[in-house]
């Protein structure tokens, strides 16, 4: 996440500087298109937010969870964009993110530890709204709010630990609109935080009942992602 967070800020250094002479405006009259339409590719990563109980089963065990590293995912995505005025603009960005968690219980004592691979497939339904500054050449930074109704379609399997189907994100971007002879390339990186208690507590799926001990662990988990996604307005 810092890598991520230094590349960007670096990204935005330069295009600050590059903005500073004055150039020839490319498609100068685009953004005042009342409705328009575009997609977006890109890359993500999932975490956990977990809180604990500090339950110690009847054999003396605690047992804690973690996410101790990210793999990234694979986004992809369709844009609508509302035009409100020369600063602010409403997006419907319906996304479909391919990823997974990797989830490690550790027993507290023992250090004896689990390894649990939680795979997702979202569809998220953002809708967000997007204050940009004052165009620079072409440049265009902007900040984005929202929030997006988020449905997980992949397949529930009988894990140590399991998630719900539904969650609802706020999403904070920011990004940067270039300008380019014939559309818009928009790079954004979005931070994701889920609102809700993201664990499955009722287990009675489990085979074995004394697994139920690795949920009971947990007192609430919340979700959270950082997505970065390419735009072609």
């Amino acid at each position: 996440m810092r890598k991520i967070l230094f590349i960007w800020v670096c990204f935005v250094a330069v295009v600050s500087v590059s903005a500073q002479q004055q150039k020839l405006q490319r498609l100068p009259f685009v953004d005042q298109r009342r409705i328009h339409f575009g997609f977006s590719v890109g890359t993500h990563v999932q975490d956990l937010a977990i809180r604990h109980t500090g339950a110690v089963t009847e054999g003396g065990e605690t047992w804690f969870a973690e996410v101790p590293s990210f793999s990234p995912g694979f986004n992809v995505g369709l844009v609508g964009d509302l035009y409100i005025c020369p600063y602010l603009n409403l997006r419907f960005t319906p996304t479909l993110l391919f990823g997974n968690k990797t989830v490690e219980l550790r027993e507290e004592h023992s250090d004896t530890r689990r390894t649990v691979d939680l795979k997702s497939t979202y569809i998220m339904m953002p809708v967000s709204i997007k204050y940009s500054a004052k165009r620079l050449n072409n440049y265009c930074p902007y900040l984005s709010l929202g929030v997006a109704p988020t449905i997980d379609i992949s397949k529930k399997r009988n894990d140590l630990l399991r998630l719900n189907t539904y969650d609802t994100y706020l999403e904070v971007g920011v990004g940067c609109d270039i300008y380019l002879p014939f559309f818009k390339l928009i790079p954004e990186l979005k931070f994701c935080f889920g609102l809700s208690d993201i664990v499955k507590h009722k287990r009675n799926d489990l085979v074995d009942p004394l697994d139920i001990k690795y949920t009971q662990a947990v007192s609430k988990a919340f979700s959270r992602l950082v997505v970065l996604s390419i735009y072609f307005e």
